[in-house]
């Protein structure tokens, strides 16, 4: 992140620091490791997965108009938008010197594939954005582009730093890819959880955006009349009032849609966790498997 433009490690720095589950970076080391790779190459495309990641919550945080990500304030509302989007493009191109440095044509298609695969998603998501007639194929297109396309590649580069074959590349890829689709499930569902509440975590932030999620998608498919109504002024109107959000969750509650959303994405961890099934048992499988379970079992 180092720059003699002092703004860029500042702001950069403020986003790192602010935690998060460092788990993309971690498919990256574990995959390698999983395929026997003793080398260090896997350390700088562990650092590029995660600057790639990095720069697109910059940019998330600018198009979303948010104001707190993890609970501190974002990089927009310290900074303001001009200086988080190029900021985030300063840490995409560093991501991509760091591929460059790295050597292989291979690696380099694979992460600026899911590069490009990112973007459309987030293309795709602003046209389903206050559309409550999107359907599921439209929001499960948007996931696996938005965030398991970056999932998958990480895991498929740490197979190809290890040269082992396009079995064991494409396996890592699809535990990735069942991961990745499963994670964004729940954080879909987190939004609208009342454990979340408790646990005094935000909700509603994708209620308060308009955003279509599952749970969204299949409460307004099973809804009635009246429930469509409301989710058409809330999410497509923008017209929300104070009890808005909780009559939201009682619904998607009366509904199923939370509990058939978490279904789904155990769903996709089986596919993930059977993906797996060619690598031998020990400490680096059983941490990747761990990953998968944290992922669809997490509160937060």
């Amino acid at each position: 992140m180092q720059s003699p433009v002092a703004l860029i490690p500042q702001l950069a720095g403020h986003i790192i620091a602010a935690g998060g589950k460092r788990l993309r970076p971690l498919l990256t080391l574990a995959s390698a490791k999983i395929c026997g790779y003793e080398g260090d190459r896997h350390v700088g495309l562990a650092a590029c997965v995660e600057f790639i990641h990095t720069a697109t919550l910059l940019h998330d945080d600018v198009v979303d108009g948010s104001d707190l990500r993890r609970g501190l304030e974002t990089a927009n509302s310290l900074w303001g938008n001009k200086a988080s989007v190029l900021v985030g493009d300063f840490l995409f191109s560093r991501a991509f010197q760091l591929m460059v440095a790295d050597g292989s044509l291979k690696v380099l298609k694979i992460l600026s594939d899911a590069s490009a695969i990112i973007a459309e998603g987030e293309v795709h998501q602003l046209l389903t954005s206050n559309d409550t007639e999107t359907g599921e194929s439209d929001y499960l297109e948007v996931i696996e582009a938005k965030t398991a396309a970056l999932f998958a590649a990480a895991c498929r580069v740490g197979a190809v730093v290890a040269e082992r074959s396009e079995e064991e590349e494409l396996a890592l890829e699809r535990f990735g890819k069942g991961l990745g689709i499963a994670f964004q499930l729940v954080d879909d569902v987190l939004d609208y959880s009342a454990e979340q509440q408790a646990l005094g975590k935000t909700v509603g932030d994708d209620f308060r955006d308009g955003k279509i999620t599952l749970p969204i998608v299949l409460a307004y498919r099973r809804g009635d009349e009246t429930e469509r109504a409301f989710w058409r002024r809330c999410l497509e109107d923008m017209d929300q009032r104070e009890d808005d959000l909780p009559h939201a969750m009682e619904l998607l509650n009366k509904r199923d849609c939370l509990s058939d959303s978490l279904k789904r994405a155990s769903d996709y961890a089986s596919d993930a966790r059977e993906a797996m099934s060619m690598f031998p048992d020990g400490p680096v499988k059983q941490t990747l498997i761990d990953a998968l379970e944290f992922s669809v079992a997490r509160a937060y």
